[in-house]
């Protein structure tokens, strides 16, 4: 089966819904807007789903709910689930015993609506990439939109999707793992490190479920790849081996590879086909860090290769801010910078973050949920750079061991008990110059319900300082 653009919409007959969160809704209620083509729509909640607002707007809507339970029955011509459901799980295994296909909702989405993809995945720097590859499209006059994993369910975009607009799609190892015909014309994979490893099983399940990004990509299409890490690099040599044209990226020399995205004394390169175009200097960009310079290399490689201008290019990454949560100034207090890197949930991306500033003036605020990862890579890089180090929260003794295991003489490495505790003594710790940084490598949930929760309450808590200190 292709689909293609103009390509006729297939019937789809029975179709079942896994999981009564927001993406299992709006698929719902989507299914029942497709007259003549779907028979009938049935949604499993799960075990834990109860009746309520939610379930009845979807009976309205003629949708047929069951809740309590994972035991599928009947039969379907297709099942789709929601990201948060395992292949593994016996729910997820159920439905696929009862359907003839069972895919997860990006794959529905592509399908429906199968022209103009960007794809981009990767353990760090997605949806910073995603946003900023949306941003260069539009200074490039296109019409394009940010969806998937970055919180806009391609789904619910699909009756107003504007004709001749591009998707820019966030896709984690979750939604790829359950793609079959997804077929973007520009796919980016920014890096592999260990994450995920409890749902995926190994690391080369979890490799293995980043690289179907690019599983239907032809010769006429780009894959943008880095080449930092080995996972990455064996991925590439599959890749030009099925003959696709592969943009190497990389942060540092260049590739000399036909397509790549590197930089060269300062300034950001993008190589297509042989061509080259400068697009800016690394010290111009607003978004600061090694990690935020592999980003903008691979935003503005797939704007180019879309047929957005270098000028444009450069425009649209020079207007580009920092996103929530990831590297976000939060204030200055007596000449100290703060700053939420709340996203920062893995050791990888804090190690990346580190290198948005300068050495000897950092005072880093690490801890959270312990993941049970290995600390001896951050360890090191933490404490080569860094002048203060405040560990937190259920990780925080783990954490400050790890760090006073390598830690040279005089550095303070300080243990709190909650991220207020910790700012205070961050903040304590800090002098004229410096940047108090949160950036956890933790997930948030001791304390905290998301990142996100924890990063704006960080936010409020610098802010409250900073009003404190203005009444006085």
């Amino acid at each position: 089966m292709a689909f293609a653009e103009g390509a006729t919409l297939q019937q789809l007959g029975d179709v079942l819904v896994l999981g009564l969160g927001k993406t299992g809704r709006d698929v719902a209620l989507y299914l029942t807007s497709l007259v003549g083509r779907v028979s009938s729509v049935t949604l499993y909640g799960g075990l834990s789903a109860q009746a309520g607002p939610d379930v009845d707007a979807l009976e309205a809507a003629g949708v047929r709910v069951v809740n309590g339970t994972e035991d599928v029955t009947g039969h379907y011509d297709l099942a789709i689930a929601s990201p948060g459901i395992s292949p593994k799980t016996a729910f997820f295994q159920a439905a696929a015993a009862h359907a003839t296909e069972i895919i997860g909702e990006p794959e529905f989405a592509y399908r429906e609506s199968p022209a103009r993809w960007v794809a981009i995945t990767g353990t760090n720097g997605k949806t910073t990439t995603t946003a900023l590859t949306r941003e260069l499209l539009v200074a490039g006059g296109l019409a394009a939109e940010a969806v998937g994993n970055i919180g806009t369910l391609i789904t619910s975009t699909l009756a107003d999707r504007a004709e001749g607009s591009w998707y820019v799609a966030e896709l984690s190892s979750f939604q790829l793992e359950t793609t079959r015909y997804l077929h973007p014309r520009v796919a980016c994979l920014l890096n592999v490190t260990p994450d995920h490893l409890g749902w995926h099983g190994s690391m080369e399940a979890y490799a293995a479920a980043k690289e179907k990004v690019f599983q239907n990509m032809g010769s006429g299409d780009l894959a943008v790849v880095s080449c930092e890490d080995d996972w990455c690099r064996a991925i590439i040599e599959r890749l030009e081996a099925r003959g696709l044209r592969v943009a190497w990226l990389s942060t540092g020399e260049d590739p000399q590879a036909p397509c790549a995205a590197f930089v060269r004394d300062g300034a950001l390169v993008v190589r297509l086909d042989g061509a080259e175009r400068v697009v800016a200097q690394v010290a111009e960009l607003p978004i600061k860090g090694t990690h935020n310079v592999q980003n903008a290399l691979a935003a503005s490689c797939m704007a180019l290769e879309v047929g957005v201008s270098a000028d444009d290019v450069r425009a649209g990454l020079l207007a580009f801010s920092p996103l929530e949560h990831r590297i976000e100034p939060c204030g200055e207090l007596d000449g100290v910078a703060y700053v939420n890197d709340s996203k920062a949930t893995n050791t990888d991306s804090v190690e990346k973050a580190l290198t948005a500033f300068e050495p000897g003036h950092i005072v880093l605020m690490l801890g959270g949920h312990d993941k049970g990862t290995d600390l001896t890579s951050l360890a090191e890089a933490a404490t080569s750079c860094c002048a203060a180090i405040v560990c937190f929260g259920d990780a925080g003794p783990r954490m400050a061991e790890a760090v006073r295991a390598c830690a040279p003489e005089g550095l303070t490495v300080a243990c709190a008990e909650h991220l207020a505790d910790a700012l205070d003594t961050a903040a304590s710790l800090a002098h004229p110059g410096d940047v108090v940084l949160l950036s956890p490598a933790c997930s948030s949930f001791d304390e905290f319900k998301s990142f996100e929760h924890r990063g704006r309450v960080f936010k409020q808590l610098v802010a409250d300082r900073i009003a404190r200190s203005v009444a006085r």
